[in-house]
């Protein structure tokens, strides 16, 4: 592989001249597709993460479809839904893969707590934002420490800070890794029709009205006519809420 430009803020294990000809070249390709080359490319140093929402079921249905031996990671922050449990179970079951999960740190967990108390994270966007890196950025950077690249399920409809999404993208927050998100140009619809046609196990959640299932405080139902990710943080006046996992 080329190395990246000189004057790029971290080494990246693919240039951006090659991202930008992959975006070209996968952008009209199924997700198996991209998958496929990615698994080839990366071996078992591709991982998929996965909050157990629809679409990432989707997207470990794609991958296991391309290799049985796909690994899977889901980070615990400890304040999950007990629906998300039970389809993490369900996902473990139905497609025969392990699921890597990674937790936050003990004490960084037990001095928020201390100094803040539980639910910090309603009084300030600030409170909220350190909530996030302590119970799911910091776990990400140790789940992708084994990784050259990792595949995501977001789709470019769930919210305008998404709507120009790249199938392909260098990861600067996280070493220059690959970052590649196979259902970028997928439709609500079409995520449905595909865990309806080939019977896959979803959170049960969605079936409650969530979009976007996170942490059981963060996250409620949305209304009819809502944005997909309005139930995420829904007491912050902002749009294109982000946790930070996602950040750019």
């Amino acid at each position: 592989m080329t190395a990246a430009p000189q004057d790029g803020p971290l080494p990246a294990r693919l240039s951006f001249q090659e991202v930008s000809e992959l975006n070209a070249r996968f952008e009209d390709a199924s997700a198996e597709t991209l998958l496929a080359w990615a698994l080839e490319q990366f071996g078992e140093r591709l991982v998929i993460a996965s909050s157990f929402g629809v679409e990432d079921v989707v997207l470990i249905d794609h991958a296991v479809r391309v290799s049985r031996s796909v690994r899977v990671f889901t980070l615990d922050t400890g304040r999950l839904h007990q629906a998300t449990y039970e389809t993490l179970e369900q996902v473990r079951r139905h497609f025969g893969v392990e699921v890597e999960v990674y937790f936050p740190d003990h004490d960084a967990v037990e001095r928020l707590v201390g100094q803040k108390g539980p639910n910090s994270f309603y009084e300030s966007i600030e409170n909220r934002k350190e909530c996030c890196r302590i119970r799911k950025v910091e776990p990400l950077r140790r789940a992708l420490s084994t990784a050259d690249a990792w595949a995501t399920g977001m789709r470019r409809e769930q919210s305008t800070a998404r709507q120009r999404l790249a199938k392909v993208e260098i990861d600067m927050l996280n070493g220059g890794l690959v970052k590649l998100n196979p259902l970028a140009a997928w439709t609500r619809d079409e995520v449905w029709d595909w865990v309806r046609r080939h019977d896959l196990p979803y959170n049960r959640l969605h079936d409650e009205g969530f979009a976007s299932i996170g942490c059981a405080p963060c996250t409620r139902a949305v209304n009819a006519g809502e944005p997909e990710r309005a139930g995420r943080w829904w007491w912050e006046r902002t749009n294109d809420k982000e946790c930070g996992l996602h950040a750019r």
